[in-house]
């Protein structure tokens, strides 16, 4: 792990970050109880030029992979969403035993409405997200390089 790491403020988030990565993707691989899986998404802070990790439920289709910004239907973006638009070529993302570069890019029209679909399918709350907020919830997707 790079020494600028700054890890996130939820306990249960850095814990589940840190075995992920520990075990090559065979521990803390879904979202707590969901059975739902995850992927652990690296990045660059766009303020601090740290680096950054999350985890996110796990859309992926042909090899490219969702990144969808709900922050639970919140009226705002999460913080991650401006790392990855201030720097979507210093993108990594582990979906099993080790990380691979992406380079990340936000859709728009039926591109996003056919992602929005796969992001609703794996987990259907996407769509609760998005009836408890005005704005339209970014989807991103990172393929790799």
């Amino acid at each position: 792990m790079s020494s600028d790491y700054i890890p996130s403020a939820l306990e249960w988030v850095r814990d589940q970050i840190d075995t992920y990565e520990r075990s090559g993707g065979r521990e803390a691989n879904t979202l707590r109880d969901t059975g739902i899986p995850i992927i652990v998404v690296t990045m660059r802070g766009a303020s601090t030029g740290a680096t950054r990790k999350i985890a996110l439920m796990r859309v992926e289709h042909d090899g490219e992979y969702a990144l969808v910004a709900s922050m639970g239907g919140a009226p705002t973006n999460p913080a991650w969403y401006r790392n990855l638009v201030a720097a979507p070529d210093q993108v990594s993302i582990q979906d099993g035993p080790a990380p691979f570069a992406v380079s990340v890019r936000e859709v728009t029209g039926d591109e996003r409405a056919a992602w929005w679909e796969r992001a609703v399918a794996v987990f259907p709350t996407y769509a609760d997200y998005q009836e408890r907020t005005d704005r339209v919830i970014p989807v991103l997707v990172a393929s790799p390089r």
